[in-house]
């Protein structure tokens, strides 16, 4: 729903404001007062994840309920009594501490839900929480304590679905509502954004005009709330919320903004009223962990799509299909390595693997060969790790004269980026083609092919590039080529680091 708040992408300030040396002290005089949700039984996986929650509650995080004044600052809307978690994030960081990575997973997302069957993973924390909520008051438990019971039962729900989709153990669990966002917004001075054009969308009350501009509380909810009229819909939403992120993260490591004794008692007010943390948090150490964590190292992504117009097993809901296959084999290569793979015996192309940034390299895959399917399956393998998704077709003549055998195409042979997908597909040779852009490379798959992606192939890569029952492999190709490009074009694009002396990307 259009007012749902995007209001999780203010946690990145609590982060932030932890992770520098001059708030700890700050931090230490009102930590008590941050409210406490679940207790997590998280498990060593190379890395700690936080699952950052935004939801459009209608109270704050004491269960006061906001004044008509503040609902109608944040052009809230109706409440229709549903608590909607749509904004849902997991920061991975290595236990090296160095570098994060934001994942943004889409509210519209089809997944499997504990107890609950499939549905959009943004209902995963209303279905438990109702389901609680209910069945207490029918007991007669006071209703103020059957929500705060019921949201509990929610957390949980949530925090489950989270992890069976991407395959990690939830260490953090941090929740934030509408009021919180427009306050933390507030407490830093506004956040630097640029749009591509002038917007007016009465849904959620972004009215905007185009370039650079810094937008405070209401303004930036209604920024990272919009939805209609945007090329991508929900899943540009997702991008306005990691650009946003992404400012937000430079202008507070980059300037005075924490050393401002008004700034930090509003921020003080801000996360005592309006933030949650799972119960064994220990925000202190958490920050010590992280001091070397600068903002060019903070990064913002999205899981793998594999369609944004899909339909639930049911045919009555609109769906975002992902694979958990592609989204599992993405979240472990942000360590460098897949976790599940560690004791198989590595390829034999493996070692000679390049290190590129391989999110800033799109990958097409063209089928030369007879096998259907066969350009889907590279596309989705190569995704999971990390590629940028590009289309898949049947060769043209042409492409598939340029080698008997199957080959990476690129503008240079030497080609760092071309280098590594080669390598990951078993080694197969790198050719120069003019036809092929800088950033861009091309896999030409011919008949006998059996690497990783195919029906066919056994090393240790096979789990990765498997797809659902309900994906048929090579389903982009089956598409014409009008919808083909369009997929190409608007999903998995790369996505963006929070650079301290960077620029502010200007998005839709």
């Amino acid at each position: 729903m259009e007012r749902s708040g995007k209001a999780a992408i203010a946690l990145l300030t609590a982060i932030v404001l932890v992770v520098t040396g001059v708030a700890w002290f700050w931090w230490s005089r009102f930590a008590g007062d941050i409210e406490r949700g679940p207790t997590l039984a998280a498990k060593p996986d190379g890395a700690t994840d936080i699952l950052l929650v935004g939801t459009d509650s209608r109270t704050d995080a004491k269960g006061n309920p906001l004044t008509k004044q503040e609902l109608a600052r944040l052009n809230a809307g109706f409440d229709d009594g549903t608590l909607n978690t749509d904004t849902i994030i997991l920061i991975r960081i290595p236990n090296d501490g160095k570098s994060a990575t934001a994942i943004s997973i889409p509210r519209d997302a089809y997944v499997a839900i504990p107890d609950q069957g499939k549905g959009k993973i943004n209902s995963a924390f209303a279905g438990a929480a109702n389901v609680t909520r209910d069945k207490l008051m029918e007991e007669g438990v006071d209703e103020k304590e059957a929500v705060h019971r019921g949201n509990e039962e929610g957390r949980k729900a949530l925090i489950d679905t989270v992890a069976d989709l991407t395959g990690v153990s939830v260490d953090r669990y941090a929740e934030i509502g509408l009021v919180g966002f427009s306050r933390l917004t507030d407490a830093v001075g506004g956040v630097e954004v640029c749009l591509k054009r002038p917007v007016n969308d009465s849904f959620s009350g972004a009215r905007f005009k185009a370039g650079k501009q810094t937008l405070k509380g209401p303004q930036a909810l209604s920024f990272v709330r919009q939805r209609h009229g945007l090329p991508r819909g929900d899943l540009d939403r997702v991008t306005r919320q990691q650009v946003f992120m992404a400012s937000l993260a430079s202008k507070v490591l980059s300037t005075g903004t924490l050393t401002s004794p008004n700034k930090l008692s509003q921020l003080q007010n801000a996360l005592t009223t309006s933030v949650t943390l799972d119960s064994d948090w220990d925000v202190m150490n958490f920050a010590k962990e992280l001091a070397n964590l600068s903002a060019g190292n903070i990064k913002f992504s999205t899981v793998p799509v594999v369609r944004d117009d899909g339909w639930s097993d049911d045919g009555m809901q609109s769906v975002v299909v992902v694979d958990p296959k592609q989204v599992q084999a993405y979240v472990s290569g942000l360590l460098g390595e897949d976790p599940n793979t560690k004791t198989k015996k590595a390829t034999p192309s493996s070692a000679s693997v390049p290190s590129v940034d391989r999110g800033s390299y799109t990958v097409d895959v063209v089928n030369a060969g007879s096998t259907t399917g066969l350009a889907g399956g590279v596309s989705s393998f190569l995704a999971g790790k990390g590629f940028a998704k590009g289309g898949t077709s049947n060769a043209t003549t042409g492409e598939a004269g340029l080698s008997s055998q199957s080959a990476v195409l690129a503008s240079s042979s030497n080609d760092q980026g071309a280098k590594a997908v080669a390598a990951l597909l078993g080694g197969i040779p790198v050719v120069a083609s003019t036809s092929v852009e800088a950033g861009h490379v091309k896999v030409l798959l011919q008949d006998g092919y059996s690497g990783p992606g195919s029906a066919n192939y056994s090393g240790s890569d096979a789990a990765t590039t498997t797809t659902t029952k309900s994906i048929p492999p090579g389903m982009t190709e089956a598409l014409d080529p009008e919808e083909a490009a369009r997929i190409s074009s608007l999903l998995n694009r790369p996505g963006f680091t929070a650079e301290q002396n960077g620029g502010v990307p200007c998005v839709d």
